[in-house]
């Protein structure tokens, strides 16, 4: 008996220093990604107090007008920040409403028509489209892009909507090739690898089951994607939508090599425009003055915040939507 006790004892004392040892491990690994995260909200912190801190001067010195002035003249330093807003809304909704059809009908495409042994190949192509470096997009758009719908889609354009009320505002002036439009095309390619890839990859999360339920029941193609496959996937969706707009948002040197750089706003889309990163990256190392400086860190800050909202509204939409989904 007193071995048996002894043993038993051992035991208990091997299986308390395991147990040690495990909540140990526990305890490191609990605080190691507490502090990586603190880490993630730190940086965050300190961008974020970098920008206010460089964009002061402009902003005490301009205030609201900053935001609502047309006007960039580094020469009498009279600096507004309306038209690079602009150009960055503008090329960014133009871009997500050429590419998020284009992304949806490709991953629709890959996901439930496509022989299986071209998948594999399709996927991979429109993968590689995201690790082309922007500025060989830009590049692409000025020398082949641009001279290209100059030539043929422009004139086009102008001519089909000229007596078209609204929409002849938007297509008219002589077709300069770069201009907004252009940039949009562009950005809009530069998305469709990040939206195909993600709105593929929830549409394979779709149970087999319940397609194969609605093709049993006499449903189309068209049927099965919209009434299961998308109202299943909306969720995941939009995320990789919001992912798309995001990288169109803040995109730099692909931009300013095709928009035409123009501190103005026109009402038409084919004519040169600006946005913020482009214009950041244009100035910033010609920037003389602490005031034309902080202008152009109060347009990194406006940048910061447009994005921060548009993904906190995105992640408010998604909230929504998963707790509707819940119900």
């Amino acid at each position: 008996m007193t071995e048996l006790a002894t043993i038993i004892e051992q035991e208990r004392d091997l299986r308390a220093l395991a147990l040690g040892r495990l909540s140990s491990r526990d305890l490191v690994f609990k605080w190691a990604t507490r502090f990586f995260a603190l880490v993630v909200l730190l940086l965050l912190g300190g961008v974020t107090i970098a920008l206010v801190h460089g964009a002061l001067p402009a902003l005490s010195t301009f205030g609201l007008d900053f935001v609502f002035t047309e006007t960039w003249n580094p020469v009498t330093e009279k600096f507004g920040a309306l038209a690079p807003i602009y150009g960055t809304l503008v090329t960014s909704i133009l871009a997500m409403l050429i590419g998020i059809p284009v992304s949806l009908g490709i991953a629709i495409f890959l996901t439930e028509l496509c022989p299986m042994t071209l998948r594999r190949p399709i996927g991979i192509a429109i993968e590689l489209l995201a690790g082309i470096p922007s500025i060989i997009y830009g590049i692409w758009g000025l020398f082949f892009l641009a001279p290209f719908l100059q030539a043929n889609v422009q004139p086009f354009l102008i001519a089909v909507f000229a007596d078209v009320p609204l929409l002849n505002g938007l297509f008219k002036g002589p077709p300069y090739g770069i201009g907004i439009f252009t940039a949009a095309i562009v950005l809009a390619i530069m998305v469709l690898p990040f939206i195909t890839s993600v709105t593929r990859d929830v549409f394979n999360t779709v149970p087999p089951m319940l397609k194969e339920s609605a093709y049993g029941i006499g449903c189309t193609t068209w049927e099965v994607v919209w009434n299961i496959v998308l109202p299943y996937t909306r969720t995941g969706v939009i995320g990789g939508v919001m992912l798309g707009l995001g990288r169109a948002l803040g995109e730099t040197m692909a931009v300013t090599f095709v928009i035409g750089n123009a501190h103005r706003i026109s009402q038409s889309i084919l004519a040169p425009g600006t946005t913020i990163s482009a214009t950041i990256a244009n100035e910033f190392t010609e920037a003389v003055g602490d005031l034309y400086t902080s202008s152009l860190v109060a347009l990194g800050f406006i940048l910061f915040i447009i994005t921060f909202l548009v993904l906190a509204a995105a992640r408010l939409m998604l909230y929504r939507l998963e707790n509707k989904g819940k119900r």
